[in-house]
């Protein structure tokens, strides 16, 4: 008995003290060795590569649908400003930001799915439009807060901008008042606008694995979820590790992006 618990402390890497073990761990995941899962017997490595599409698809979605929505909205609250335009946006914003993703999920189920029949409730599909049908109620329930932030955040910048100077002075020369919101005011806005939409991935990638968990996707949100259910260690290690590098390097990105926006920015 004594013999197999050492030699299965020695397969999974269990020898000597914890910070020994997360040496060790570190060294073989910088080689690209993240261990074999307990459960499934297969490398980690390789689950993570099989269901990481799903989750790509489902958050680049679902911020595209973000976007599409929330700024231009934002930059309608900003121009009509205390109008029925704004305050509907305000509320809509508000309903966004108070709903749990999971139960936007379970929401949208039941209104397309079952009532209206018009979206598959489950799965994600097999041939590319019908996967991409299958993400369409996932996307839109995982963009609904980012949908709500950014939006608040684009109208904030937006009145910022417009109330300067130079939108004055751009106002006085007779400029269009569509190049003076577009190519002036919204330009000088983004910069806060990215950094939030940025750091809103990290919520998106959050909310994925309740997304996926609730509508039975399959990507890395179900594997992780799946992993902490059944103690399958070496796969939470790994997708949490794979998660905060990609946030990382994300954020590395929104920085290097800011100096594309705004030339006065210089690294």
């Amino acid at each position: 008995s004594s013999d197999l618990a050492a030699a299965l402390r020695e397969q999974f890497g269990l020898v000597g003290d914890p910070i020994t073990q997360y040496v060790a761990w570190l060294g073989r995941a910088l080689q690209g060795d993240l261990g074999e899962s307990y459960r499934l017997r297969q490398d980690v490595v390789g689950l993570i590569a099989d269901r990481l599409p799903i989750t790509l698809e489902l958050v680049a979605l679902s911020v595209l649908i973000a976007i599409a929505i929330a700024i231009p909205l934002g930059i309608l609250q900003a121009r009509r400003r205390d109008s029925a335009v704004d305050y509907a946006g305000s509320l809509f914003a508000l309903v966004g930001l108070s709903i749990p993703v999971y139960f936007a999920a379970m929401l949208g189920v039941l209104v397309f799915a079952v009532w209206l029949r018009l979206l598959p409730p489950f799965g994600s599909g097999e041939d590319p439009l019908d996967r991409l049908v299958h993400l369409i109620l996932p996307a839109v329930s995982l963009a609904l807060g980012t949908i709500a932030l950014t939006s608040r955040m684009t109208r904030s910048s937006m009145l910022e901008a417009l109330s300067a100077d130079y939108i004055e002075a751009a106002r006085a020369k007779g400029l269009p008042e569509r190049t003076i919101l577009v190519k002036h005011a919204f330009r000088n806005a983004l910069i806060p606008v990215l950094t939030v939409t940025s750091l809103q991935f990290g919520f998106l990638v959050v909310g994925s694995v309740l997304v996926e968990t609730t509508l039975g996707l399959g990507g890395v949100g179900s594997l992780i979820t799946d992993a902490i259910q059944n103690r399958d260690y070496p796969v939470i290690q790994a997708t949490v590790l794979f998660l905060t590098v990609g946030f990382t390097l994300l954020n590395l990105v929104t920085d290097l992006l800011y100096a594309v926006i705004d030339p006065r920015i210089r690294y």
